[in-house]
């Protein structure tokens, strides 16, 4: 196959600050690690091309989780496949763990009697439970019954399945699945490998998300460097077409690394990008916008729709998007967007009242769909509820968005619900790159703060290619 010329445009949609290869392809994010003072990211990665296949375990290294430095990569595949192995760092003394070796009583975990032997994958960083007994978690299926086996072992070689999978139907293929301890209330039986919920807790089984766009395949690791914090990395494929790609020449980025820890309220997970992040403010490329927003009159918030009880937030979200004006909302921010409009992605809550009960609903919303000119981009409307007492908070509610060429990335209500989305403008590039504050209700909404810096990238970034972006003043419009 040819690969087409490439175009600038594709050259200022390379990402600053969000980790990718010079080139090709990369998707989930590996058995990221802290060790001798130095940050490891494993990652999936084509030597060969912008699409996928050929896959290795490629290797980046970093001090502070910002800059990265590109490392040979640190395992080619052998067969068989859909088996679990293990490789060994070579020489312990060296911090960046260079040369990895594999044994030759490989695979320690194959699939067993009931277990999907094409769909056997994605294992969970291995833990010690207080029995002393090595514990992971790997993800399969049963047709369409989602399952996570559990296995432990005393040696690392020889790992003994748990009789209870977690399982859920319906879902399908469980890919990348995560374990790791919070505080919930519940019981969890060592013996039994069980853990049963407290009746009570409040998030139950409500299918919370880590993030509500494009971010898959996620793995978290727990940074002993001194915080012992617990943090997320996922992978963000590209909403383009294979053919833009393959001219690109790079395909796939990872999402900032961002801490992960459980609410004050133990309601659900929150998240917020790693504090590193700040050491790349006072340049001059990329933005990163903080907005505090005041409803002034809740009381115009339209009526909750019964109908959509049944509906995921992203059906509502496209149902009632930017550009449809209602009682309190839209109102947010209008990223990458041209001087005439004609491109811009808007990231938007929206809040309507319940009939029953009279709590708020509040929606939070990524709407690409007017973010490019070009033909062939997958668009979709991103959308989650956002898990706030809008009323009890004074009306107010706060977002913050990371803008990095090709990637807009939000955090609604301090981390509680976040959206990571792709978009590819023709206009609003550069310089021609405009930032605005919308509101499309009939509520006036105060922005109590809003700040926006602009992200520097360092110098590995910039050899990878990425363009500096200047981001103009910020014009703040009135209720629409």
């Amino acid at each position: 196959m040819r690969t087409p010329p490439s175009r600038p445009r594709d050259d200022a949609l390379r990402t600053g600050y969000h980790f990718q290869p010079p080139k090709h392809w990369i998707n989930d994010p590996n058995g990221v690690m802290y060790y001798k003072g130095v940050y490891h990211l494993f990652y999936q990665y084509n030597p060969k091309g912008a699409v996928w296949g050929n896959i290795v375990w490629a290797h980046a290294v970093s001090t502070n989780l910002v800059d990265w430095t590109m490392l040979p990569p640190a395992i080619y595949p052998t067969a068989p496949f859909d088996v679990q192995n293990v490789a060994y760092p070579k020489d312990l003394s060296d911090p960046f763990l260079r040369d990895w070796v594999k044994p030759d009583y490989n695979p320690v975990i194959a699939p067993g009697p009931g277990v999907n032997a094409s769909a056997f994958r994605d294992p969970t960083t291995a833990w010690r439970g207080p029995d002393g007994d090595w514990r992971l978690v790997v993800g399969t299926k049963d047709n369409h019954l989602g399952l996570a086996v559990l296995y432990k072992s005393k040696d690392f070689k020889t790992w003994t399945p748990s009789p209870q999978p977690l399982h859920s139907g319906d879902t399908g293929m469980w890919e990348c699945p995560d374990f790791f301890p919070y505080y919930t209330l519940g019981e969890y039986d060592h013996a039994a490998e069980k853990y049963v919920p407290d009746a009570s807790l409040a998030d139950g089984n409500d299918g919370l998300r880590y993030d509500y766009g494009d971010f898959y395949a996620s793995k978290t690791f727990l940074d002993v460097s001194g915080t012992r914090r617990r943090v997320l990395w996922g992978w963000a494929n590209e909403s383009d077409s294979t053919a833009d790609d393959v001219r690109k020449g790079w395909a796939g980025v990872q999402a900032v690394p961002r801490k992960l820890w459980l609410a004050r309220d133990g309601r659900q997970l929150v998240q917020w990008p790693v504090a590193e992040i700040e050491s790349l403010r006072g340049g001059h490329v990329n933005a990163d916008v903080e907005a505090s927003f005041r409803v002034r009159d809740l009381g115009r918030a339209e009526p909750w729709d019964p109908a959509w009880d049944k509906a995921d937030a992203q059906t509502v979200c496209a149902a009632r998007g930017a550009d449809a004006k209602g009682g309190v909302g839209p109102f947010g921010l209008w990223v990458l967007a041209s001087d005439d409009l004609e491109e811009k992605t808007a990231v938007f809550f929206r809040v309507f009242k319940r009939g029953d009960n009279g709590k708020h609903v509040v929606l939070m919303c990524n709407d690409p769909s007017t973010s490019s000119k070009e033909d062939g981009i997958y668009k979709p409307t991103f959308a989650g509820f956002v898990d706030v007492d809008i009323a009890n908070n004074g009306g107010k509610i706060a977002l913050r968005t990371l803008i990095d060429h090709s990637v807009v990335e939000s955090f609604g209500a301090r981390g509680r619900t976040c959206i990571l989305s792709r978009v590819y403008p023709t206009k609003a590039i550069g310089d021609k790159a405009r930032l605005y504050v919308f509101n499309n209700g009939e509520s006036d909404v105060m922005v109590n703060h809003l700040k926006r810096v602009r992200h520097e990238v360092g110098e590995h970034h910039r050899q990878h290619g990425a363009e500096h972006m200047k981001t103009p003043p910020v014009p703040v419009l009135p209720r629409c």
